[in-house]
């Protein structure tokens, strides 16, 4: 190993082979639950990110295309419109983090 390469901080692995990322979102435990807002209209949250490890806004646009729905980051967490609680946490364990509902 030459001294150049950059080794993982969660994984002591070099960086070029992308398991932090991937150990990063398993060690996350995501909520995900729906609240009502106004005219009891249904918004289900995603929250419980790591802000260092994932790209939430990156994230919300693939849970927004999927679910074909409209949604929001704010304050670090993931707002979508309507109820999408099952297929939203099916999502993101499809793509590696544990989820509680």
């Amino acid at each position: 190993m030459g001294e150049d390469e950059d080794i993982g901080s969660v994984s002591g692995l070099p960086d070029e082979l992308g398991i932090d990322e991937d150990l990063g979102r398993a060690e996350q435990r995501l909520s995900v639950r729906v609240e009502k807002r106004t005219y009891g209209k249904a918004v289900t949250i995603v929250e419980g990110f790591d802000d260092a490890s994932t790209d939430v806004s990156e994230l919300s646009s693939d849970l927004k295309s999927r679910l074909a729905t409209g949604g929001t980051v704010d304050e670090g967490r993931i707002e979508l419109q309507g109820d999408h609680r099952e297929r939203a946490a099916e999502t993101l364990r499809e793509k590696g983090f544990a989820v509680e509902e």
